[in-house]
């Protein structure tokens, strides 16, 4: 079952068989840590959003917002899968 992080991060959403179990936003399978990567590569919000279709600017805001409060746990992300 999906986990909503509800109130602590609106429109993320941890489920342990999707992403492998790496904050989504919600009605994808986009991981957070993902989003952020392509926005320190240089992308704005506007290019990210015609990158992922199923995005919408909301989503981004709740993306942002959850990188404010996890930036160590999405770093983290980021340099996993970069040394894979």
């Amino acid at each position: 079952m999906a986990q909503d992080l509800g109130d602590l991060a609106p429109g993320v959403e941890v489920h342990p068989l999707v992403c492998g179990g790496e904050p989504c936003i919600v009605r994808t399978r986009i991981p957070v840590w993902v989003l952020e990567q392509a926005r320190r590569q240089g992308l704005n919000d506007g290019e990210i959003l015609r990158c992922y279709p199923s995005l919408r600017a909301e989503d981004l805001v709740n993306a942002w917002a959850y990188v404010r409060r996890h930036r160590s746990e999405v770093e983290g992300q980021i340099n996993e899968n970069e040394a894979a």
